[in-house]
C-alpha cells in the first residue's frame, strides 16, 4: 500500500469507516475464522476448495482492515468553518452547469474513501473535483477531462449536511 500522509474526509465519512472497521473485526473476522475451522475438518487441505476460499476471504478481509486502520490513523477531517460559504471545498455540495447550455449537475466533494458517484459523491482526487476546489459561485472554469476540456460555471455551493 502506498503510504499517504493524510486522507481528507468528512466527519460522516470517518464515522462510516470506523463502523466498517468495527463490523469487520467484530463480525466478519470471526465468521471467516469459523469457516476456516469447519473447512479444516473436511480433510486434505491441498484439495480443499472450501478451505482455500475461506483463506482467500481472510486475506482480503485482513487487507481491508489494515487499509482502514491506516486511513483512520492519517484521517484529515475537513473543517469548513474557516472557509468562505461560497468556496468549493471537500465536504461541500457544488452545483454547476457545462457551458453554454447544459443542465445543472450537483455533486458533494468528499475524500476518496467516501466517493460514491451513483450517490452524487465524487472524490477530491477526481479531475472535476480538483478543478472545482478553491473556486467560488459564478466563476467559470475549464476542466480537463479524458474526453477533452469542459467549461463550467459554478451556480451554487452549500454545506453537504
Amino acid at each position: 500500500m502506498a503510504e499517504q500522509k493524510s486522507y481528507p474526509m468528512t466527519a460522516d465519512g470517518k464515522v462510516k469507516l470506523e463502523q466498517e472497521l468495527e463490523d469487520l473485526k467484530m463480525n466478519k473476522r470471526p465468521e471467516v475464522i469459523k469457516r476456516i475451522q469447519i473447512a479444516r475438518g473436511f480433510g486434505d487441505l491441498s484439495e480443499n476448495s472450501e478451505y482455500e476460499s475461506a483463506k482467500d476471504e481472510q486475506s482480503m478481509l485482513e487487507s481491508r482492515i489494515k487499509t482502514i486502520e491506516h486511513m483512520l490513523q492519517y484521517a484529515d477531517v475537513v473543517d469548513n468553518n474557516n472557509t468562505a460559504e461560497d468556496e468549493v471545498t471537500v465536504g461541500k455540495k457544488v452545483t454547476f452547469k457545462e457551458l453554454p447550455d447544459e443542465e445543472p449537475e450537483s455533486y458533494t466533494i468528499v475524500g476518496a474513501a467516501e466517493a460514491d458517484p451513483m450517490a452524487g459523491k465524487i472524490s477530491n482526487d477526481s479531475p472535476i473535483a480538483k478543478a472545482l476546489l478553491g473556486h467560488k459561485i459564478d466563476q467559470e472554469i475549464t476542466i480537463a477531462i479524458p474526453a477533452g476540456d469542459m467549461k463550467v460555471k459554478i451556480l451554487k455551493v452549500e454545506s453537504a449536511s
